[in-house]
């Protein structure tokens, strides 16, 4: 897959489903790509694909973890422009001042309930891709 409009990185199948369902469902994006860890996230990045509009992204990651992952894409020009956004479970606020620390546009704690998640994961969708401007290189 060359375009890609958002990039979930989420290991745990069950919150992936639903995410690629609520952003398919609000239509804030045509192009997905869900991958289930770290490693994986890091190559297609650099792979030479187009960047997506916007990442989101897990922490508690398999093989290379979220924030790691966080570190090489702001530290990269080719990619330090693509807005990150955490989507995690943890409300710890070591994780919430790391993530920032490293540059991430936006932390979201996951909602618990059904309904909140769905609008939660919506509302971040419609920002980032509808709203937010992007710089032309990155796009």
């Amino acid at each position: 897959m060359s375009e890609v409009d958002v990039l979930l990185v989420e290991d745990n199948p069950d919150d992936a489903e639903l995410t690629l369902r609520a952003l398919r469902k609000s239509n804030v994006a045509e192009r997905l790509l869900h991958v289930d860890d770290g490693a994986k996230a890091i190559e297609f990045l650099f792979g030479g694909a187009k960047p997506p509009r916007f990442i989101l992204l897990d922490l508690k990651l398999p093989k290379i973890d979220g924030l790691e992952v966080l570190r090489r894409v702001k530290a990269d020009a080719r990619t330090r422009t693509i807005p990150v956004v955490v989507l995690t479970s943890s409300k710890e606020e070591r994780d919430v001042m790391a993530s920032y620390d490293l540059g991430v546009n936006s932390y979201i704690v996951k909602p618990v309930g059904f309904e909140q998640y769905m609008r939660t994961i919506s509302e971040v969708g419609r920002y980032w891709n509808d709203l937010n401007q992007l710089p032309q290189t990155a796009l």
